[in-house]
């Protein structure tokens, strides 16, 4: 099993383009709809969890993954993983980049990686959003949360506060009413 955490991340690691939000369509299908590892709302609490603490959201999504599956050396076998292709890809990059930054082949490559990532990005958004339960108040918070952070009006970690704070209290809001209506 822990074998088979590292080569999973170590295979999205080694093939994902564009840092840990174009990973997530890959851990998803790694994760979830292959491997079983967790459920969909389980990945988006991982998801949830994972961009509000520090660090990369892939890094965190395994190392959450890892330690689900097989405790602390779950999550250090996951984590490495999905870490040293990057790690190795930046290295050997850091080598020969001067050779190549003024390279217009190059520079348009990237620019075409760059696209490619985008969609990859807003299709893993799409695919979770699906997912959600449909309720008015999710509804309300996806379409304020993306205003929010289109325009750059709130960083990304208090719209997550905010939509958690809210989240709490409605809950809270709707049990107090349930249990008025029982007694």
């Amino acid at each position: 099993m822990l074998r088979d955490l590292f080569f999973t991340f170590f295979k999205i690691g080694l093939f994902t383009f564009g840092g840990g939000y174009a990973m997530i369509p890959l851990i998803q299908r790694e994760a979830i709809e292959k491997k079983k590892w967790c459920s969909v709302d389980e990945f988006l609490n991982i998801i949830a969890i994972a961009e509000s603490t520090p660090g990369p959201i892939a890094v965190n999504s395994a190392t959450f993954i890892g330690y689900k599956q097989k405790g602390v050396l779950g999550a250090f076998f996951a984590t490495l993983g999905v870490v040293l292709p990057s790690f190795v890809i930046i290295l050997l990059i850091s080598l020969f980049l001067v050779q190549f930054k003024d390279n217009t082949i190059v520079a348009n490559a990237f620019q075409g990686v760059r696209i490619a990532v985008a969609i990859l990005v807003l299709g893993a958004g799409l695919k979770l959003m699906r997912k959600l339960k449909k309720h008015w108040l999710t509804i309300v918070l996806i379409i304020a949360g993306f205003i929010l952070m289109l325009f750059h009006w709130l960083p990304t970690i208090f719209v997550i506060l905010i939509g958690g704070i809210i989240g709490i209290m409605y809950q809270t809001i709707v049990t107090w009413i349930e249990v008025a209506k029982r007694g």
